[in-house]
């Protein structure tokens, strides 16, 4: 080869290396590949518990938020608050500028999601309603699952109702749920506080099953106002079955009237012949009639000693309640909450 075309080629060699070189160097100081924003459409963003920060920036990139992982890696590395971003879904844009993107999901505030809290007691009919109230789900569509609750993790002695198993807490809604999937948490819930205490083991030490501690932990949610009383009604409850007494709790005739007071009942709701009118059958009612807490669990399982047959709420602000171990005396209790009643509003 002539010693000029050597030297061309040579030439041509060290030109497009320093070209290659400065494009380089160009790339480098211009940073990673990043949109301009502010951004277009929406996107909805979940992030997984435990996701990195980069894996993070692969999904964003894959859905077209970002231009690359690597400049919402970057904008992160720049943003203190990004060591904290929560598991969640959050509301996003199309070809958003990566520091944008982090702003938005550094605050808690941006989370996508619906929250329904149950409070304990409440029955099933109310956890529709709660659960209708907070989302955009239908009420035909949360009734169709309780109805049908193949698939919810029931327990076997639930007997397919889901009354009594969708722990009172508050679960959000994400993006994506569906009736199903809520209730199924409602009722994981529930068995995760249940193998907490070893509830059927420990049921078995009280000489009860499950579900009928589940029951009597229903019935102490309305017949005592105050955690200190649920363990001495829990004995009341037991020494009336242990005496063969009919409970006589109007929570549960209330229950089966499908009403809401449990104060005080009518002769004619008394009357029905509901299995769970306890005035006209002995022994627990079938089944819970609500979803009781943590608190009522624990007192069915361990209730005090004490010699009570009797128990009612004499101030229905305070919950202050009397326990009695004779008919007289408990009519004396009764006379005291109408005396107040008399007074007060809270009647």
């Amino acid at each position: 080869m002539p010693l000029l075309l050597v030297a061309l080629v040579v030439l041509a060699v060290v030109v497009f290396g320093a070209v290659k070189g400065i494009d380089h160097v160009k790339s480098w100081l211009a940073g990673p590949a990043d949109y301009q924003g502010p951004g277009e459409g929406r996107v909805t963003f979940t992030i997984s518990k435990g996701e990195t920060v980069s894996e993070m920036g692969a999904d964003l990139q894959k859905l077209d938020v970002v231009e690359s992982e690597k400049a919402f890696v970057h904008a992160a590395s720049g943003n203190p608050a990004a060591t904290g971003i929560q598991p969640g879904s959050y509301q996003l844009k199309h070809k958003m500028a990566a520091a944008d993107a982090v702003d938005v999901l550094v605050n808690p505030k941006n989370m996508v999601q619906d929250a329904v809290t149950i409070p304990e007691g409440k029955r099933t009919t109310d956890v529709v309603d709660l659960i209708v109230e907070h989302t955009h789900f239908s009420k035909a569509s949360v009734e169709k699952v309780l109805t049908h609750p193949t698939g919810l993790g029931l327990p076997s002695y639930a007997h397919g109702s889901p009354e009594g198993y969708l722990f009172p807490a508050t679960y959000d809604v994400q993006p994506g749920e569906t009736p199903k999937s809520l209730i199924r948490q409602m009722v994981a819930k529930w068995r995760e506080e249940a193998d907490s205490i070893h509830l059927e083991s420990a049921a078995r030490a009280v000489n009860l099953d499950p579900d009928q501690v589940i029951t009597v932990a229903s019935i102490l949610e309305f017949e005592a106002q105050r955690t200190q009383d649920y363990p001495k009604v829990a004995r009341a409850i037991y020494n009336r079955l242990k005496a063969g007494m009919p409970l006589q709790s109007d929570a549960t005739v209330s229950y089966a009237n499908g009403t809401s007071n449990q104060i005080w009942t009518s002769a004619a709701q008394r009357g029905s012949d509901s299995a769970y009118n306890t005035y006209k059958h002995k022994g627990l009612p079938p089944g819970p009639i609500g979803n009781p807490g943590m608190a009522t669990i624990k007192a069915a399982l361990h209730p005090a000693k004490g010699p009570w047959l009797y128990w009612v709420v004499v101030n229905l602000r305070t919950g202050e309640t009397d326990f009695a171990t004779t008919y007289a005396q408990h009519q004396r209790q009764v006379a005291k909450l109408n005396a107040y009643c008399k007074t007060s509003s809270a009647c």
